[in-house]
């Protein structure tokens, strides 16, 4: 799964909820300042994530994901090392 896959599949799961439309949603937008999505819609992307990506995200590093682009590049990075093993 390619960087852009993951984006576009995240990005649905953005967009769907916090009831935007895709193309809101970008690398460098801000899940709280930007797309105004608070704690709560945080841990329902994450669950969400989890399930149709196969990608699990600790609370703690969940709080440090500011962005829809780091992410992105969080689960990139772990999808592809599923993936491997």
């Amino acid at each position: 799964m390619t960087s852009n896959d993951v984006l576009e599949r995240i990005s649905a799961i953005v967009a769907e909820v916090g009831v935007l439309p895709v193309g809101e949603v970008a690398p460098e937008k801000f899940f709280a300042d930007d797309l105004d999505i608070d704690s709560l819609g945080m841990v329902e992307i994450s669950a969400t994530v989890e399930d149709s990506l196969g990608v699990s995200i600790p609370d703690e590093e969940l709080a440090e994901l500011a962005t829809v682009g780091a992410l992105v590049d969080y689960v990139s990075a772990r999808a592809v090392t599923a993936a491997a093993g």
